[in-house]
């Protein structure tokens, strides 16, 4: 590369990414195929609209890729084409879920979700998010005891507000969700069941989670976390009557995006056919043995673990409950000591998002890395170590 100046910061992060033990729960390292695609000529090319159906010349190839993509992603997770629609142009996972409530939702209307604080997400309607200011959030949490769903008081909150729309799915929650609760609850007041599986597609995917498809009305996901692929997403809508697919596809194009990102689109199709492989399975299969092992080591070691456990790739520890540090300070002396974690708040957290109460750990990373459970249990004790001597 001729530019010295960003050469060497690649080069650092490079050694960076290599120097750690990362435990990001919405990380993973993507294979050379995967890169070699971000990083090629499709970069150069504007493709405006659908396939078969650009603003631009030259589209003969980069539809081939789109409806290559459209079929590995329906493939991978069994669907037909004939119930199901997926639109790949969404470029993360934020614009993802704006595009589905703007296409889904009246302005003012009721959008159902998970509180940030409990493990919703921030385009799940907080107050923060466009998708607060827009629209209204219809908040639920976790059970303050158990601190995992309760579906009847979910059930409750949506027959008295009646939403438009109800959100299943989290960024930091541990448990397996139950989506036939969820599509029962959608039926009971009339709304149509959004699922976000970001965090958790590779895992579906693989065979390890239950999957959401035979429940939900519309699937969000990112495909850089246990699916790893690239940062893109993928928005999955059943073909009825009711033409969810166009309303989605008209809010991403052109209702908040321009021209998709060709480059992405080819490394995502990349990811999807990776995911069919059996070693894939395999590796799924290992990050939740190795999620578990994790947690309970930490519990052995004296650690809150939140909701007692996981069913999936990531934990969350109650750091100031167990020995009064905060999770900002907790991430910043695991980053000293190269294991990387984020702060996270935790149900019912009393501290502020900035330094919360939390940290939230994922095994996904480091087990495409090649770690296993033995492994696990080393890095526990390095937690353990670190932060009770406040290295």
């Amino acid at each position: 590369m001729k530019d010295k100046q960003v050469a060497k910061i690649l080069k650092q992060e490079s050694l960076r990414q290599k120097g750690v033990i990362n435990l990001i729960a919405s990380e993973n390292y993507v294979s050379k195929d995967v890169l070699e695609a971000l990083g090629s000529e499709l970069t150069n090319k504007y493709a405006e609209g659908y396939s078969k159906f650009r603003y631009y010349g030259g589209n003969e190839f980069v539809d081939k890729l789109d409806d290559l993509c459209k079929s590995r992603a329906l493939k991978l997770f069994k669907l037909k084409s004939s119930e199901w629609a997926v639109n790949i142009q969404a470029l993360s996972g934020s614009p993802a879920n704006l595009a589905v409530i703007f296409g889904l939702v009246p302005v003012g209307g009721k959008i159902m979700g998970m509180e940030l604080a409990h493990g919703g997400h921030l385009t799940h309607g907080h107050r923060v998010s466009i998708t607060g200011k827009i629209w209204k959030q219809i908040p639920y949490g976790v059970d303050k005891k158990t601190e995992v769903l309760d579906y009847n008081e979910v059930k409750k909150i949506a027959l008295k507000e009646k939403p438009q729309i109800i959100i299943a799915g989290y960024t930091a929650y541990p448990r397996i969700i139950d989506w036939k609760k969820f599509r029962e609850i959608a039926d009971v007041c009339g709304a149509t069941l959004v699922v976000d599986m970001s965090h958790i597609a590779g895992l579906v995917a693989g065979g390890v989670y239950p999957s959401p498809f035979p429940y939900a009305d519309v699937v969000t996901s990112t495909t850089h976390k246990t699916l790893r692929g690239p940062r893109s997403a993928l928005i999955f809508s059943k073909i009825d009557e009711r033409n969810l697919s166009k309303k989605i596809d008209q809010a991403v194009f052109p209702g908040i995006q321009g021209g998709p990102h060709m480059n992405q689109i080819a490394a995502v199709a990349v990811a999807l056919e990776e995911a069919k492989n059996p070693e894939f399975k395999r590796y799924v299969k290992q990050v939740v043995k190795n999620t578990k092992v994790l947690g309970d080591e930490m519990k052995k070691l004296g650690w809150r673990i939140i909701s007692n456990g996981t069913d999936s790739h990531l934990i969350l520890i109650d750091i100031f409950g167990t020995i009064g540090m905060g999770g900002k300070e907790a991430s910043d002396i695991l980053e000293y000591n190269n294991i990387i974690v984020n702060k996270n708040t935790i149900p019912f957290d009393m501290r502020s998002p900035i330094d919360p109460s939390g940290i939230r750990i994922g095994t996904a990373a480091e087990t495409t890395r090649g770690k296993k459970e033995k492994d696990m249990i080393v890095i526990a004790k390095k937690i353990n170590q670190i932060l009770r001597n406040k290295k």
